[in-house]
């Protein structure tokens, strides 16, 4: 059979990705934020995380030396923020102050979360992956932060008044409407029109 597809050579395909600002700080530094889109789940027991960064910007050797990042994860609200931290560095300028943004102490790290951001993974580092043009940092999950205004009457988080983004390939997008969840190829009728009415 023919194939439909066009072969290229390899590249960073995968998308879309996470949009965030990682937060960090060291030892006689202000603390900084670098917007990354290389983010990933990695583990659930225990929960960690994954973030490359390239040797040359300023938070790589801040994050090595602290040994420690926070994700804030970034709504519609902080796009234009985020953008601006991901293009300006933090050895120029303070970044939480030019973007008026809101530095939020978080129990046992030296980085600030980002107090205007709807949820944040505050991380140790726990090894260093050297890569090439970037080094992966994997850390543990030691505590997270969600904001009050997304905590339903059931204690649970409502992701879609949190308004995340995604980066694809150079843009920004808002997530859409949901067309399904986990289980939804295999669930009942009754369980389909109950679940997809509430969204």
């Amino acid at each position: 059979m023919e194939s439909n597809f066009v072969s290229l050579k390899p590249g960073t395909l995968l998308s879309p990705v996470p949009a965030v600002m990682v937060s960090c700080a060291s030892e006689g530094m202000r603390p900084n934020i670098i917007t990354l889109a290389w983010v990933g789940t990695v583990c659930s027991e225990p929960p960690m995380c994954s973030i490359s960064v390239r040797k040359e910007r300023h938070s790589h050797g801040m994050i090595r030396e602290s040994g420690e990042f926070i994700i804030n994860l970034c709504g519609e609200e902080q796009l234009k923020a985020m953008d601006y931290c991901g293009v300006k560095s933090g050895r120029d300028e303070d970044k939480f102050a030019a973007c008026n943004l809101t530095p939020v102490s978080v129990h046992g790290f030296q980085a600030p979360a980002i107090g205007e951001c709807p949820m944040y993974l505050a991380c140790k580092v726990t090894s260093v992956q050297e890569l090439g043009s970037h080094d992966l940092f994997l850390g543990k999950i030691e505590s997270m932060g969600v904001s009050k205004l997304l905590m339903d009457e059931k204690g649970k988080i409502d992701f879609d008044k949190a308004k995340l983004v995604a980066y694809n390939h150079g843009q920004y997008y808002s997530l859409g409407k949901p067309q399904g969840f986990f289980g939804y190829s295999v669930a009942s009728k009754e369980v389909l029109k109950r679940r997809m009415k509430k969204k």
